[in-house]
């Protein structure tokens, strides 16, 4: 992996994956200490808010031995003050790799290719590979073997969903997605998946809500930023999809994700998510150990 962009969890092979989580789970348990960033410099690049991406890259790099410099949309006004390959070309020239939060995947794909250094998507309004990173990572120090799952995600089908669709079809768990119609995730990452095996075809997409047989239970906001001015449109259309107590009854052995921040009331109760089978806290820490593991590949010798 040395070297390479990650731009979606369908870049890697599933060799790499599975030695990402393992290296994950190795860092988590203290037993790897190398520092692969060491004399290493990070551009963050963020044109988005940001929690738990911020805290867990700036975190993750420090450990590493490297050193960041955070970029807000203040800072760096990509396809406004300047193009985005203008951006890139400058960064290439004081930095060694670049964490990009950006508002449009189209942005994210082309300053990849007009950077030489290797380029992380920490979120686009495409895809979350980053986040699924750490989302398999707490399922198999959950259940183990991540092949054996049953993952029901429901609501919208936005980045969450296409990063889980991807990674469903590499890693091998079988994978639901429910979302009200006209709100499917992306046709293209739905055909791309699925050719990633075409032998195994782990995802079903629906919009009937029914989690019978579930190991996981995944939602995420139903409005996600940038959509503020739907939300009220939106609260009507999702309201039959919320994951509440009566919900996560129906598959008793089920944990309950989301990537947060969550709208609580909205796409999930504070029973569920408070409750005794939510691992979303679990999911938020397990991102600084898939991402310092995903580093280590990426600029390690």
């Amino acid at each position: 992996m040395r070297g390479r962009d990650f731009i979606d969890v369908a870049d890697l092979e599933p060799g790499d994956l599975r030695r990402l989580l393992d290296l994950a789970r190795e860092i988590k348990a203290g037993g790897w200490k190398e520092r692969p960033l060491q004399g290493k410099h990070m551009a963050m690049l963020f044109q988005r808010p940001s929690h738990r991406t911020r805290v867990s890259f700036e975190v993750g790099i420090a450990r590493l031995g490297g050193t960041t410099t955070t970029l807000t949309s203040q800072d760096v006004q990509i396809g406004f003050r300047e193009s985005v390959a203008d951006a890139a070309r400058v960064l290439d020239r004081y930095v060694d790799g670049v964490i990009a939060r950006l508002r449009s995947h189209a942005d994210l794909l082309q300053l990849a290719r007009s950077s030489e250094k290797p380029v992380i998507n920490a979120l686009t309004d495409h895809s979350h590979p980053c986040q699924v990173l750490g989302d398999l990572m707490t399922l198999e120090e959950l259940h183990g073997d991540v092949a054996r799952e049953r993952v029901v995600y429901i609501g919208d089908g936005n980045n969450i969903a296409n990063s889980l669709i991807e990674a469903s079809t590499l890693a091998g768990f079988a994978l639901t997605v429910i979302t009200p119609p006209g709100y499917d995730p992306d046709a293209a990452v739905v055909d791309r998946a699925r050719n990633i095996n075409s032998g195994r075809h782990h995802v079903t997409l629906t919009s009937q809500v029914d989690v019978h047989g579930a190991t996981a239970i995944y939602t995420d906001v139903w409005a996600s930023m940038g959509q503020e001015d739907e939300r009220a449109a939106r609260q009507k259309v999702f309201s039959p999809y919320q994951v509440n107590q009566r919900l996560m009854d129906s598959a008793p052995e089920a944990v309950f994700m989301h990537c947060l921040p969550a709208h609580r009331g909205e796409e999930v109760t504070d029973e569920v998510i408070d409750g005794p089978r939510s691992v979303v806290f679990q999911q938020a820490e397990n991102r600084l150990y898939a991402q310092m593991a995903l580093m280590a590949g990426l600029f390690g010798e």
